[in-house]
């Protein structure tokens, strides 16, 4: 299973940004489909976005898209969540999450990190 650990999490206001982290431990990295999972308090964990093995293919949730990019960077082992106006309701745990296949659902995901906060005031 992949390691992982995510990081870039905060505090901040409506409107701002942030970028979050996760570093891959495995050599294989660049083999996974990735993908970020959010969870707010008393909520279930809800699918963000996928980015496939190369970088080439991504899948939003509806209301991030436009506002948030998943990148990779497989020689560095890394994947990201640039994150831009950010609304209250982006308040949640943020997880990075690698599988073999292609999907939202949590579930297909073996290796997840350990998340990192993202709170958003006003």
């Amino acid at each position: 299973q992949v390691q992982l650990v995510e990081s870039g999490g905060g505090l901040v206001q409506v409107g701002a940004s942030l970028r979050l982290s996760c570093a891959a431990s495995e050599r294989t990295f660049s083999s996974y489909t990735m993908a970020w999972f959010r969870q707010a308090p008393g909520k279930e964990r809800e699918f963000v976005g996928i980015i496939s093995w190369s970088g080439s293919s991504t899948v939003y949730k509806d209301s991030v898209k436009g506002r948030f990019t998943i990148s990779r960077d497989n020689a560095k082992k890394m994947l990201y969540l640039q994150m831009n106006s950010l609304k209250p309701e982006d308040t949640a745990v943020y997880y990075c999450a690698a599988g073999s296949g292609y999907s939202t659902t949590p579930s297909a995901y073996g290796s997840w990190g350990q998340g990192t906060q993202v709170t958003v005031s006003s």
